[in-house]
């Protein structure tokens, strides 16, 4: 009789064990697997007119370097901390003589999902001059990637909080909506990089977040990295350290209103919470933090000023 009412929960148990086994497969390729997709590769037309470019005006080998600042022929670049909104805000001010010095890096140099490294260990290995974290795309099946002139990713967020950031050839800023703007329909030969995260902060010059319309977790006081534009070839990036006792982080209001104030037309929001992370002159500038482990977190891309 006992073995007549075992076997029944015997068939259970194996069947329990099995469904844990699936279950924990799903998640470590969600999460952890890395699934390399393709090596990063190079828009040629615009590395051989970059290589041209280059062989009739060299790369400057002087620049004068502070601890804050970085000044040569093409790029140059200016931070400030501030403390706003009870948080310790860094605020970059970059101004280039040619869009081609605004660039992106794939970790691993490698497009693909839980393909991943520090913004720090990314931007050492492209000789970066200034750089942040990106939009994180590995952590999606969906959302447009673009990056220096290469497709990588054409599937379309699904409508809602789906604003993309898409920098043309000439280093100029617009927001799209991915449900709107079918990616066929883009110019994409004239598209330099296209970002996946958001919401867009400014579009056009008009206001997107505000008090009055922040919802849900936006509201939320975080870690943030966001990047906008004055004018041509002129950029604000700003990270906020927050989580912390010293910095409680920024509400995406208080981020559109710091943009404003620098006289940006459009800004748009990057990953943030424990990715965001500020890369100038060989170190990490802020205090990156997810609330509980203190340092870099590995991510999927970086944006960067350099050659």
């Amino acid at each position: 009789m006992n073995k007549m009412i075992l076997k029944p929960y015997r068939w259970a148990m194996l069947f329990s064990a099995f469904l844990t086994v699936v279950s924990a497969f799903i998640l470590l390729e969600a999460f952890v697997l890395p699934q390399a997709i393709s090596p990063a590769k190079v828009d040629t037309a615009n590395a051989l007119q970059s290589e041209s470019t280059m062989q009739l005006s060299p790369t400057p080998m002087v620049a004068t370097v502070t601890g804050t600042s970085y000044q040569d022929d093409n790029i140059s670049v200016s931070i400030e901390t501030l403390r706003r909104y009870s948080s310790t805000v860094y605020v970059a001010d970059v101004e280039l003589s040619d869009a081609k010095y605004l660039k992106t890096a794939l970790a691993e140099n490698t497009f693909g999902k839980n393909i991943k490294q520090r913004t720090s260990e990314i931007a050492e290995e492209h000789q970066a001059i200034f750089a942040v974290n990106g939009d994180y795309y590995g952590f999606r099946n969906s959302g447009y990637v673009l990056r220096n002139g290469v497709i990588y990713r054409n599937k379309a967020r699904e409508s809602g909080d789906d604003d993309a950031l898409v920098i043309d050839n000439d280093g100029n800023f617009s927001i799209i909506s991915e449900s709107k703007a079918a990616f066929p329909n883009l110019n994409t030969d004239d598209i330099a990089q296209i970002f996946s995260f958001g919401p867009a902060l400014i579009s056009d010059g008009q206001i997107l977040v505000d008090e009055n319309s922040e919802v849900g977790r936006s509201k939320s006081s975080n870690p943030r990295t966001a990047i906008g534009q004055v004018e041509a070839l002129h950029y604000i990036v700003i990270v906020s350290d927050g989580r912390t006792k010293e910095s409680e982080g920024l509400s995406l209001a208080e981020l559109t209103a710091l943009f404003v104030e620098k006289g940006c037309t459009t800004a748009y929001n990057l990953d943030g919470g424990g990715s965001s992370a500020m890369y100038f002159n060989g170190r990490i500038v802020n205090e990156p933090t997810d609330g509980r482990n203190q340092g870099e977190r590995d991510v999927s891309d970086i944006v960067y000023f350099g050659y």
